[in-house]
Parts: C-alpha cells; structure tokens; sequence
C-alpha cells in the first residue's frame, strides 16, 4: 500500500509540472525586400555562369535575341566579373572589345540586372574575396546580344 502512494504522489507531482503547450502563433510568410525568393546554389563553375547569365538575359529582353547567331559576329565582347560570397555585383570590366559601344552595352546589361547574382561562397577558393569570372556577349548587327554560356553550340 505504501508502495502505491508513492507511485500516486509521483504522478501527481509530475502532471503538476507539465505545462500546456503555447498557442500556435501564425506569422506571415513573406520573403523580405531584395532577397530572392529561392536562392540556388550552383554545382559547379558552369552551372553559376549559367545562372548568371540567365539572369542577365532577363533583366535585358529588349536587348538581346534569340535563334542561331549570324555568320559574321558584328561585335564580341568578354566582359570579367567579380561577385562576393554573398552573390553582390564587386566589379565588372572589359576585357576584350574592338567596339566602344558594344562595350557600352554589355556593361550596361550586367548593371541592369536588379537582385544580386547567386551565392558564391561555396565556388571561392579558401581566402579569396570574390568570384571572378568571364562572360562573352554575342553582338548582332542590331546590337542585340546573346551570351555564350547560353547560346550552345552554332
């Protein structure tokens, strides 16, 4: 018998400590201002520039075409870019232009694009600041582009 009402006083003692779980809190999910809805990381070196170009070309539609790229390319320009781990634009510059106003434009599509570019931390080497990269614009003689990491093979 004394037995069972230790047992009896044990139960009470800890259905007294329990506590009733909090209320369910509902809060809003929405994705804060300049941060991409779904961020992705990119696989490889190619998979990024491949995002990034997508990017560019989204932010550009007015700009560029599409189809199989003329025989005789009017302008080529390799532009190099530098983004930080966390996906900001850090610098953009031409490498190679014969043509100023081609360059122009390949600048001004890099900066036209309005979110920042995928996370690069996870591509970086161990103590580098930035993610360099090139992209090449494919120039038409309307000046309407393509880039080559989407363009494929002619």
């Amino acid at each position: 018998m004394r037995h069972g009402i230790i047992v009896l006083a044990a139960a009470s003692l800890l259905s007294a400590c329990q506590t009733a779980a909090p209320p369910a809190v509902s809060t809003p999910t929405s994705t804060p201002p300049h941060t991409p809805a779904a961020i992705q990381l990119a696989a490889s070196i190619d998979a990024y520039k491949s995002l990034v170009a997508q990017q560019i070309m989204a932010a550009n539609a007015a700009y560029t075409f599409s189809g199989r790229l003329p025989p005789m390319l009017p302008a080529i320009v390799v532009l190099d870019l530098s983004v930080g781990p966390d996906g900001e634009l850090k610098s953009v510059h031409v490498h190679r232009s014969r043509d100023s106003e081609a360059s122009a434009a390949a600048l001004a599509a890099v900066r036209r694009v309005p979110t920042l570019f995928p996370p690069a931390a996870h591509l970086m080497h161990r103590h580098a600041r930035t993610f360099d990269f090139s992209e090449t614009f494919l120039f038409n003689d309307r000046y309407q582009f393509q880039l080559r990491t989407l363009s494929g093979p002619q």
